[in-house]
């Protein structure tokens, strides 16, 4: 049996755009096109980059480097992320927001508005990058400006959360170890948190969180919120949930369709098929629990699918079964957050219809 290979890690956004710095500001400063560079990551590791521009003046140095992914879905996979380093008469690194770059207009997010959309970590890496350099030439005190642009990046950032959390323009520099891991949807996770506190920072304290865009489009028939309101949490239950218990939100809506708030009722906080399963025996118990019949009990525990179950309670009639669902996810959820801020959880049918709820309600007004 032919053993399958291991997934390949790629790099940051924040990893590229180092290593792009780091080749402009050595062009600049020998005047000599760079071939490769190696930058540290913030966990201590060396890593090599090959360049794949490079361009100097008396003035400017300019390099770029093409995002390696790894085999990681990551719609910058291939992107080319590109560095324009130039002096300045004020010691220090001033950052510049270049093409494609988002720029943040919200408050909320971990750079203010007005900033270009490079996050914490990134910036402390450019930053010694800059410096390390620095101290390797002799009476060179001056400060330097990183311009940071990523071209297609205005286009990139249409496939993620940046436009609704109010960083407009392009796409954000990321990154906290340097490393993408395959499927780890860490940067899918960071911004389901960020759009909680780019709520919270709007003033916004009771949030629905659906699981994806055809979520959204039913729970906004239910709800007259801004748009910024809707999280889309994924597979994310328990972080978001908790998050926003930190974020000091008052009251939560989660509106799930059945395959993932099953899941989420049964104990899990990560509901995603490759960290849970589905638990027939806990969806036969609770139909056992609201009198469903022995034959159905029997058909829920041999189910293929939580939709399956969920359609043959709907035959039989049994709402009690989708409010119970509801009631035990609304359960968990509590302890999850310790009851940090009230909860109401909706069951959605497959054309936006609301076949469950448990919780305390909340407004569907616009309401702050």
């Amino acid at each position: 049996m032919t053993q399958q290979a291991a997934l390949r890690s790629g790099y940051t956004t924040g990893a590229c755009a180092t290593a792009a710095t780091r080749g402009a500001l050595l062009a600049l400063i020998q005047q000599r096109r760079i071939a490769d560079v190696s930058i540290r990551l913030p966990a201590g590791q060396e890593v090599s980059f090959v360049l794949h521009t490079c361009t100097y003046t008396p003035d400017v140095g300019q390099s770029s480097v093409m995002k390696d992914a790894g085999d990681d879905p990551d719609v910058t996979h291939q992107a080319e992320i590109c560095a324009r380093v130039t002096w300045h008469p004020e010691p220090g690194v001033h950052f510049a927001r270049g093409e494609g770059v988002g720029l943040v207009t919200r408050k909320g997010l971990p750079v203010p508005p007005g900033e270009p959309a490079i996050n914490p970590v990134p910036r402390q890496m450019l930053t010694a990058t800059v410096y390390e350099v620095l101290a390797q030439v002799q009476g060179a005190p001056r400060g330097v400006v990183v311009e940071i642009s990523v071209p297609n990046g205005e286009a990139l950032a249409r496939k993620t959360l940046n436009p609704r959390l109010g960083i407009i323009g392009g796409i954000s520099i990321l990154g906290t170890t340097g490393i993408v891991v395959p499927y780890s949807t860490a940067a899918w996770e960071a911004s389901v948190l960020q759009n909680i506190d780019v709520a919270v920072a709007q003033g916004w304290r009771r949030l629905v969180f659906i699981v994806g865009g055809r979520g959204e489009r039913f729970a906004r028939r239910l709800f007259t919120l801004p748009e910024i309101a809707f999280v889309q949490i994924g597979d994310f239950f328990g972080t978001a949930l908790c998050h926003a218990a930190r974020a000091g939100v008052q009251h939560v809506t989660l509106a799930s369709m059945v395959g993932k708030l099953a899941k989420f009722a049964a104990g899990h906080v990560l509901v995603h098929s490759r960290e849970s399963t589905q638990d027939f025996q806990f969806l036969a118990a609770l139909a056992q629990q609201v009198g469903a019949t022995d034959a159905l009990v029997s058909q829920t525990r041999q189910a293929n699918t939580a939709q399956e179950v969920s359609e043959l309670m709907s035959t039989a009639q049994s709402a009690a079964f989708h409010d119970g669902l509801c009631q035990a996810a609304w359960a968990h959820a509590i302890r999850l957050i310790h009851s940090a801020y009230t909860c109401e959880v909706l069951l959605l049918g497959k054309a936006g219809e609301v076949l469950g709820r448990a919780g305390t309600r909340g407004e569907t007004a616009d309401e702050r």
